[in-house]
């Protein structure tokens, strides 16, 4: 079973960027495609973006596209998000979460595994 630890998180301004980090332990990153969701506050839990294991394609939500972008580096065991462009929008808490399919899914319930999640407050 894989772990997953995220961190990276903080307060920015608009405008601003950060940079997430997913560390896994346990078992090698390379075999599980892997994703970032995030939950605002009395919100469902809500896809940003994935990439697969099978031969790194990614997938990212329509509301980050262009602003985000999600990588991997699999000598590393890490998987990474990009964050440009922030708005107060982006304030979340993001997790990260792997399974074992090939491809990018969009869907929370298709990934078996979650880190606790690190918050993001993006100030207006």
């Amino acid at each position: 079973q894989v772990q997953l630890v995220e961190s990276g998180g903080g307060l920015v301004q608009a405008g601003g960027s950060l940079r997430l980090s997913c560390a896994a332990s346990g078992r090698t990153l390379s075999s599980y495609t892997m994703a970032w969701f995030r939950q605002a506050p009395e919100k469902e839990r809500e896809f940003v973006a994935a990439i697969g294991w099978s031969v790194g394609t990614t997938l990212h939500a329509n509301s980050v596209k262009g602003r985000f972008a999600i990588s991997r580096d699999n000598a590393k065991n890490a998987v990474y998000l990009q964050m440009n462009s922030l708005k107060p929008e982006d304030t979340a808490i993001y997790y990260c979460a792997g399974t074992n399919h090939p491809n990018p899914l969009p869907g929370k319930y298709d990934y078996a595994y979650w880190g606790q999640g690190t918050q993001v407050t993006v100030s207006s």
